[in-house]
């Protein structure tokens, strides 16, 4: 009964520490936000108060984190992207003769690439690239106490550091997985091109027959949560960090680690759930 009774502490304490890991996650997002909002505005207001409080000074912030974070990631981008449509096309061609011919070509796309590939790919990306160096940054920057040094200016950390690089981080997941998106469709044309000699009129159509306002919902869904989980991970992780340098290191696995972990999990589970839809619609199950 001893055994059975830690088992049950000891999962009850997990879910515990589960959920406040998720209130103080989504507690830094909206604190953020809000600080943003009304220090701008105060800024807008008071003269007198510091420059880094102004819309101007936090969208410099937040285009730098998208030349980072999107525009230096594009070269990375497009050699998957193609490498994606190709190889998609490629390996479904033995089957399309099943499945209706080239007819289904569209929809073989837009269900491999732009529902799964393009969300998951992306967000992997600007985990290894973004995630890591914005938790080390911050990291370092709570060491160096430089976070300090800005309240003691007057300037709130959370309007001036975490919220530009989510907003940033976000902005730039959604415009790269739409850049990934176009690349792959592309790359799949040039496979389709050599391999069944399809004009791109007829590529064009298929996918346009394919798309529906769905799969731009879930677009949206998908690499827009992509990109606040992995930059409030990141965020938070930072924040973290306590006086020793020893913790920047370990901090930035948790923030890699953790956001793997959510961006997945949801990415499946958003999944599962069209498909379950889609399944319930046809009268299936």
């Amino acid at each position: 009964m001893n055994t059975w009774t830690r088992q049950a502490d000891a999962i009850g304490a997990g879910i515990f520490d589960f959920v406040r890991y998720l209130r103080s996650l989504a507690l830094l997002a909206y604190l953020s936000f809000r600080s943003t909002v009304f220090t701008s505005w105060l800024a807008s207001k008071d003269s007198g108060l510091s420059a880094f409080h102004g819309f101007r000074q936090v969208f410099s912030v937040v285009s730098s984190q998208i030349y980072f974070t999107g525009w230096q990631a594009m070269p990375l981008i497009t050699v998957l992207a193609l490498a994606a449509g190709g190889v998609s096309i490629m390996q479904s061609s033995a089957q399309l003769s099943i499945l209706g011919g080239t007819s289904m070509l569209g929809n073989v796309m837009v269900m491999i690439i732009v529902r799964e590939l393009a969300p998951l790919i992306t967000a992997l990306i600007v985990i290894a690239r973004s995630g890591t160096a914005v938790a080390s940054e911050i990291g370092n920057m709570k060491v160096n106490r430089e976070i300090e040094a800005l309240q003691i200016m007057g300037i709130n950390p959370l309007s001036y550091i975490v919220f530009p690089r989510i907003a940033g981080g976000v902005l730039s997941v959604i415009s790269l997985a739409f850049y990934f998106n176009a690349i792959a469709l592309l790359g799949g044309f040039l496979v389709s091109r050599a391999i069944h000699n399809l004009p791109f009129a007829f590529y064009f159509e298929s996918l346009s027959n394919a798309f529906s306002g769905v799969d731009v919902f879930l677009f949206f869904v998908k690499n827009g949560f992509s990109g606040l989980i992995i930059f409030v991970l990141a965020c938070h992780q930072g924040l973290s960090v306590g006086t020793s340098s020893h913790e920047v290191p370990q901090v930035t696995t948790k923030a890699v680690v953790h956001s793997i972990i959510a961006v997945t999990s949801f990415n499946v589970l958003t999944s599962i759930l069209f498909y379950l839809k889609e399944l319930a619609r046809l009268g299936i199950i």
